[in-house]
């Protein structure tokens, strides 16, 4: 509708039919985006480039989504005015096949960087800081213990060989770190006290009696080997029939970290290696890996896919594992690992990394996206654990099927120990090889870290803080971090899911798997229980190397 005044059609409201107020003066507000992303590109570029590292920095975080955006609609726009003017030359030479194709091009920019700059909103803010809920886990409730030794590792990078190789990853340091970590997580002097308490600990817990280790019973470490995962594959079993490890450089679980963890089981807590197992059920067990822990360690059970060359084939048992959502309605029954099912204990040892393609990141809880033996559900017809990941179904307060993993009785109850190998830490599945790290105490090297705990939310949330610092992308979709939400507060969760995984229907809704929290700040890396404010994580740093340290004690308060 239009008023008529001074001869001039002026806007009116279509509900009120009051004319509108003129829009002159607020013009320039059209120019604050270009304006800031210039000077936002400037900014970040002026003092980066000098010095990288500064890339962390709290401002050059704030400023980097306005640079880039910026950066994609100036590309763009430039992108569409062109194939725009030649396309009106091409209509007036009668060219109209290319016409069209300019014309386009000319809106396929506009889009691309409308999708674009559309995917940013979609990454979450920060998490607010010692906010903790759950109810914390372990003989120190919500310990994680952080060992950092930059010694274990000397590599550089990919052409230098491959970072697993002996004379990269030093063995004995890996020992040594993980050797603090037990006794760190425990409160123990030694590693043999040290693993009593966590046995002990974990069957008082389970309602068994206060017990250590009992010879014959069989203990199942689940590593994570997704570089070396074959039943995605379509390619004919032959194409790694040899066993020899394809994408060298990925980041696996570590051979080092598999071997120093079977010296503490064999040597200090008194497993038969005939007792244990170690694999993924998704993938071969590579000869590189195979070779180095098999050497020192021949009646251990190696775990893959196919049970080839000595290995041990993966099955399944007759228990059944439940999704806890609908959609899961009519798709085949998943089943837990033999292997799994027939051990008293699990021992989850997952990797470092971000997942840029489907979850944000990818530790305890992930890992066990590979102890379910079955195809991919799109070849199979099993319920499709992917689709309710971050990137397929972003946001807070959703169903996540990784609470379900965690708390089914056979994988998450089962589970002495929580361990995360950060020696070389790396990006799945969008890279090929680790990255160095930029953010302090890293400063522009490996991360050379090991993770423990017994609280299986607690690992997780201070991986992801790690993660979240250093990169980002993949940690900081939205939704990236609702799972450890949904599992602190699994018995009255924010989606309002009935986690059951054990029974078909809902039956014994699970308990809170533990304690969630985000970290003070990058700097002083500090939760709850460091500050004495409350009862979430505790973060115990074993930082600097033996070398340099003529003992080590453990360190309640984090320092």
């Amino acid at each position: 509708m239009l008023s008529q005044r001074k001869g001039k059609a002026r806007p009116v409201c279509p509900k009120t039919g009051n004319p509108l107020k003129h829009q002159g003066k607020h013009r320039w507000l059209k120019w604050i985006f270009p304006i800031g992303g210039l000077l936002a590109l400037l900014w970040f570029l002026l003092r980066v480039i000098p010095k990288p590292s500064r890339a962390t920095y709290p401002c050059q975080r704030v400023a980097f989504p306005l640079a880039s955006g910026f950066a994609l609609w100036l590309a763009g726009a430039i992108s569409s005015v062109a194939a725009f003017r030649k396309a009106k030359r091409c209509l007036a030479q009668s060219r109209y096949i290319l016409c069209v194709i300019l014309i386009a091009v000319s809106v396929g920019s506009v889009w691309f960087v409308q999708s674009m700059t559309a995917e940013k909103t979609v990454f979450a803010d920060e998490p607010t800081a010692n906010a903790p809920i759950g109810v914390a886990r372990g003989i120190h409730p919500g310990r994680v213990v952080w060992v950092h030794d930059p010694d274990a590792t000397d590599w550089a990078g990919p052409g230098d060989g491959h970072w697993w190789q002996s004379n990269h990853t030093d063995q004995a340091v890996v020992d040594e770190m993980m050797s603090r970590a037990i006794m760190a997580l425990s409160g123990e002097k030694n590693d043999a006290a040290a693993w009593d308490r966590l046995f002990e600990h974990f069957n008082q817990t389970n309602g068994k009696e206060k017990s250590g280790y009992k010879k014959g019973e069989k203990i199942v470490v689940k590593v994570n080997y997704v570089g070396c995962i074959q039943v995605w594959s379509r390619r004919p079993v032959a194409g790694i029939d040899d066993y020899n490890l394809r994408n060298a450089d990925y980041m696996n679980t570590s051979p080092q970290m598999i071997i120093a963890l079977l010296r503490q089981l064999v040597n200090e807590a008194g497993v038969n290696e005939a007792d244990i197992t170690v694999g993924d059920t998704l993938c071969y067990f590579p000869n590189e890996f195979y070779n180095m822990c098999h050497e020192e360690f021949p009646n251990v059970r190696y775990l893959e896919y196919l049970g080839k060359f000595g290995r041990t084939a993966a099955k399944l048992s007759s228990v059944p594992f439940y999704w806890s959502t609908p959609d899961a309605a009519g798709k085949k029954q998943d089943y837990v690992p033999a292997s799994y099912a027939e051990a008293a204990y699990l021992i989850n040892l997952a990797n470092l990394k971000s997942h840029n393609d489907q979850a944000g990141i990818t530790l305890c809880a992930k890992n066990h996206y590979g102890s379910l033996v079955r195809k991919p559900a799109r070849l199979s017809g099993y319920y499709d654990m992917h689709k309710d990941l971050p990137y397929n179904t972003p946001g807070m307060g959703c169903y996540r099927p990784l609470v379900d993993l965690m708390g089914h009785k056979h994988l998450g109850g089962k589970t002495l120990l929580y361990l995360i190998d950060g020696l070389y830490a790396g990006k799945h599945a969008k890279e090929r090889a680790p990255r160095k790290w930029n953010s302090p105490p890293f400063n522009g090297d490996w991360s050379s870290s090991l993770f423990a705990s017994q609280d299986p939310i607690a690992i997780d949330a201070v991986g992801f803080d790690f993660l979240w610092n250093e990169w980002d992308d993949g940690p900081h979709k939205s939704g990236t971090n609702d799972y450890l939400i949904e599992a602190a507060l699994a018995d009255k969760p924010p989606s309002g899911t009935f986690y059951d995984p054990d029974h078909k229907g809902n039956v014994n809704r699970l308990a809170s798997l533990g304690v969630y929290e985000h970290w003070n700040n990058p700097a002083d890396k500090q939760y709850s229980r460091n500050l004495g404010t409350g009862k979430g994580i505790e973060l115990v740093k074993q930082t600097g190397t033996v070398k340099s340290t003529a003992s080590f004690l453990v360190s309640s308060g984090g320092k």
